[in-house]
């Protein structure tokens, strides 16, 4: 079990059954391991809603509605992507804030632009625009993917701190 993660939960978890909210998140790169961490505390059903791990393009747009322009235009590892991703978890759920993430967690796939290790993660909340921010995470695969869902985490309680 990550000990770190599952605190970084759990101060998640307590944010939003204190302020009566529930999540949903929009997950490519992580495939599902933050609603795994999420769902892995006992009551999550009160504050996690659902999670869309949506990995491919055709997912993106299928799922969550992402316009085929926006991954055309600027790839489904972009700030443009990530925001239409969040935004989309909201739209086709019950939750009143979201966290979505795109990125590149090797051993493939990067390039000179978008290096291995970049990921875009998105925050929203109903009623307002989505916050996203551009990391670039070291180690392999496995180390990336876990600094994303860790900062993602981190990243939805500042946001509902305010």
């Amino acid at each position: 079990m990550d000990t770190d993660l599952t605190q970084v939960a759990e101060q998640l978890s307590q944010r939003l059954l204190e302020r009566g909210l529930k999540i949903a998140l929009a997950e490519s790169c992580t495939g599902g391991w933050v609603a795994k961490i999420l769902t892995d505390i006992a009551g999550s059903s009160a504050w996690f809603d659902r999670a869309f791990v949506s990995y491919s393009n055709a997912a993106k747009r299928q799922m969550l509605g992402v316009p085929e322009r926006l991954l055309s235009q600027h790839g489904a590892v972009s700030a443009e992507v990530v925001e239409a991703m969040a935004q989309g978890a909201l739209t086709f759920s019950d939750a009143d804030v979201a966290l979505a993430i795109s990125g590149i967690a090797g051993p493939g796939g990067g390039r000179e632009e978008k290096p291995l290790g970049t990921v875009w993660l998105a925050w929203a909340c109903v009623g307002e625009a989505p916050v996203s921010k551009l990391y670039r995470f070291d180690g392999g695969r496995d180390a990336v993917r876990r600094q994303a869902v860790a900062t993602a985490l981190q990243g939805m309680i500042g946001r509902l701190d305010g």
